[in-house]
């Protein structure tokens, strides 16, 4: 007897997977396909949101690193954001990695569908990332000598090794997040995957080309001694590594260990 007719035998479902990795690619492809299927504005409007509301971590982390000079502690309190994106529904550029591209392998989408979904959002993350600092640092003046010295980790990093590995460790870090949260159906151990992803992401910290853009826009409201074109140099290699990072190192191999259900998910959609 075969090892996967054994393990037929001994599981609860027919399919070629456990069943709680089939129960949680059926969740990814359905919620992917849903994200894709958005119009224009829907994409935009949440995407905006997604920057407002992982902004509310920015300024928790902001406050915290004012008030103790502890990166590590900052960190922990990054984690309101990603819990204000998770419960409100939101999107976050980075976050449409292993979902929407499951959906697109699955074929209950198409390619376009995942390009207006990553520029629509990563465009309307920053535009409303961009306004949220400007309140931020409009209400908290006297958060400016941090937030200027925050964002000079990013804007004066060179594009190195180093950085280059510290933002494909970012875009793999909050694609595995996702994943995580997408693995179980309780709401508790949703928010620990957060606060766990906040901490790694700002505490160590990583480079994210949304989430850091955030500090580098307060730091530029604040009247930084740097300019857009800095954050702008930052902000394209660092876009690209992310994007990198979350595809190999998590959503190819999540996808071939689905490779399975995606081809019976493809042949049901022919």
């Amino acid at each position: 007897m075969s090892d996967e007719t054994r393990r037929r035998e001994l599981g609860s479902n027919d399919a070629p997977v456990e069943e709680e990795i089939e129960e949680s690619f059926d969740r990814i492809v359905g919620e992917g396909a849903q994200r894709l299927h958005r119009t224009w504005r829907s994409v935009l409007i949440t995407g905006f949101f997604g920057g407002v509301e992982v902004g509310l971590g920015v300024m928790a982390y902001l406050a915290v690193e004012h008030s103790t000079g502890s990166k590590l502690l900052a960190g922990l309190a990054f984690g309101i954001g990603f819990i204000a994106l998770l419960l409100a529904k939101s999107e976050l550029f980075t976050e449409g990695f292993l979902v929407p591209i499951a959906a697109v392998a699955a074929r209950q989408a198409r390619v376009r569908h995942l390009i207006k979904l990553w520029l629509g959002t990563l465009a309307a993350n920053l535009v409303g990332g961009w306004c949220f600092m400007w309140l931020v640092m409009q209400a908290f003046p006297e958060w400016a000598p941090t937030v200027i010295d925050s964002a000079r980790h990013f804007t004066e990093a060179p594009p190195n090794l180093q950085s280059l590995c510290l933002a494909t460790l970012g875009g793999s870090t909050i694609t595995l997040m996702t994943r995580m949260q997408q693995g179980t159906d309780s709401v508790p151990a949703r928010i620990v995957a957060a606060v766990a992803g906040g901490f790694l992401l700002s505490g160590l910290p990583l480079f994210h080309s949304v989430l850091d853009s955030l500090l580098i826009f307060g730091a530029l409201h604040a009247g930084a001694p740097f300019g857009y074109g800095q954050w702008l140099g930052w902000f394209a290699y660092t876009a690209v590594f992310n994007v990198l990072g979350g595809l190999l190192l998590v959503t190819a191999l999540r996808l071939l260990r689905s490779k399975e259900l995606l081809s019976e998910r493809r042949a049901a959609s022919s």
